[in-house]
Parts: structure tokens; C-alpha cells; sequence
């Protein structure tokens, strides 16, 4: 009789817990709660993404922003797992930080541009710039670099074979206008505009001084790949469904559409493929067709 119990009680024990198993699988596949997704940021404005949050919901994304206030530690802490996603930087910068740091991550979808512009109060259109003119460019190597490839874009210069987006000046191949270039603090090109001809800006900078990007001889558009920015995850986990999905809401023309009216064209929704964004060097020798 006590064997007979033991059966029975051994047999409800293992049903109980298939049946509790089953219901397990259920909750993952079939339920209602969101998935929650960990994004680092930066510290400063995060209207973009203050917007996406609210939104993500309806896509079943539970979003925490984490915000950094520098550039280094959202990519550590990204690398060590202690967030699922970041978006804060360029693809270009993105690069040098993996490879200088060793880090294990990739880039799974690209965002916005901040645009760089050319400038002016002498001149209100690019072909007026005259012979000799001289403009005020960033003098870090990176951001001299980027305002040589905008006047590349624009068609003012052509750069050499070897440029790599560091900028100098042996780096312009031909200068038929023969410009002269002022190099200075990238906080300070706004200043310069009342003692050069024309001043390239960063966009910060530039929104900092109540400059509109439509004011711009020129800028930047989403052919100036290798200043793009990214939504980067740790290596192996870009098929992760939540975090294709956070592409996608990024990408959507609701988010689109917000960004365009709230900055006013100060920053760019770009939305390009994995394919061109990955391959964003092609754009430092290749001037824009037509110019």
C-alpha cells in the first residue's frame, strides 16, 4: 500500500511540474509583458529618444535610458554587458574606439546627422566665394579632416588618394579657388565669422550661436557617410529581436517626422543600409558626382 502511495504521490509531483513548465513557455511566447532593452546615451539632449520610449511601448519594448557624460564609458559598459545598446556616436568615431580600445561590438543601424555647414555673413551663396577667400576651419585633427571633406562635397577642393579623415593641409590635391584656411578652435569658429570670408561649423556649435543650418552656404548631408551616427550592440548580439526592433522604431517615419519638426532640420534623419554605413570610407576620395 505505501509503494502504491509513493506512485501516485511521485507521478502528481512530475505532472505538477510539466505543467508548470508548460506554463512557463507560455509567459515568454504568449505574454504581454514588454521586453525591457538598456540604451546608452548621452547626457545632454535626448528629445529623440525621450520620444521613442514613449512610443516603444506599443511595439512591446520597455526602454531604459542609461546616460553617460562622456564618450568613453558607453562603449565599455556597452562591451561589458551592462547595457544592450548604445547611441551617442559616429561611425567614424565609432571605429576608432573599437580598435583603439579592442572592444567586441558592431554597429546594427545608423540614425541621424548632426550636419557640419559653411557659413558666411560676406556671402549668401557658395558660387560667390571669391579666388583667395579665406575660411576658418576646426584645427583637431578629426574635425579638420571632416570640414576638408565638406568642401570636397561642396566642390571647392578634391583630396588625396591617402586621406583617411584626418585632416592637414598636404591632404587637398587641388584648391582651384586657392582658399586659405584659419584654423582654429572648433568653439571658436562661430567667432570668426565677422574676420574671414566664410567659417565651417560644427553643428552644436553653430545651433549654440542661433545659426540655422538653412543659413549654410553648404552642409553636410547623408552623404557624408563616415559622420553618421550609429546604434551600436555587443558582437553576437545584432539578431537579437529587441534589438532589430529598436532599429526599426528609430527608423519609422513617426520618429522621422519628429525629428525633422522638433530641430528644425538641425539634425538629419539618415537612414541608410548596413552596407553603405559599414563601408562609409568609400566617401573620404570619391567626390560627389557632378561636382
Amino acid at each position: 500500500m505505501k509503494k502504491i502511495l509513493v506512485s501516485i504521490l511521485v507521478l502528481a509531483l512530475a505532472a505538477f511540474a510539466v505543467a508548470c513548465g508548460n506554463g512557463s513557455d507560455e509567459s515568454v511566447e504568449g505574454s504581454d509583458e514588454l521586453k525591457k532593452v538598456k540604451v546608452g546615451v548621452s547626457s545632454g539632449d535626448t528629445r529623440i529618444w525621450d520620444y521613442i520610449v514613449g512610443i516603444a511601448e506599443e511595439e512591446g519594448l520597455d526602454i531604459e535610458l542609461v546616460k553617460f557624460s562622456d564618450y568613453i564609458l558607453p562603449n565599455v559598459s556597452l562591451n561589458e554587458g551592462e547595457i544592450d545598446a548604445n547611441a551617442f556616436q559616429t561611425i567614424s568615431w565609432f571605429d576608432e574606439a573599437v580598435t583603439n580600445q579592442n572592444l567586441e561590438l558592431e554597429a546594427i543601424g545608423s540614425t541621424i546627422i548632426a550636419p557640419m555647414g559653411l557659413y558666411s555673413k560676406k556671402y549668401t551663396d557658395l558660387e560667390d566665394i571669391k579666388d583667395g577667400a579665406t575660411i576658418a576651419v576646426p584645427n583637431e585633427g578629426t574635425n579638420f579632416g571632416r570640414a576638408l571633406l565638406l568642401l570636397q562635397e561642396a566642390g571647392l577642393i578634391t583630396l588625396t588618394e591617402d586621406f583617411e579623415g584626418i585632416g592637414s593641409i598636404e591632404k587637398i590635391a587641388t584648391n582651384p579657388k586657392k582658399l586659405k584656411f584659419e584654423a582654429v578652435s572648433a568653439g571658436n569658429t562661430p567667432r570668426f565669422l565677422d574676420d574671414v570670408d566664410a567659417s565651417i561649423i560644427n553643428n552644436n556649435f553653430a545651433v549654440e550661436a542661433d545659426l540655422m543650418l538653412e543659413d549654410a552656404l553648404f552642409h553636410e548631408s547623408e552623404t557624408a557617410k563616415p559622420y553618421i551616427n550609429i546604434i551600436a550592440v555587443k558582437k553576437g548580439d545584432a539578431d537579437r529581436p529587441e534589438l532589430q526592433k529598436l532599429v526599426e522604431i528609430y527608423q519609422s517615419k513617426e520618429v522621422k517626422d519628429f525629428i525633422m519638426k522638433e530641430y528644425k532640420g538641425n539634425s538629419i534623419p539618415t537612414f541608410v543600409s548596413l552596407d553603405e554605413l559599414l563601408n562609409y570610407k568609400d566617401a573620404w576620395t570619391k567626390p560627389v558626382e557632378g561636382k
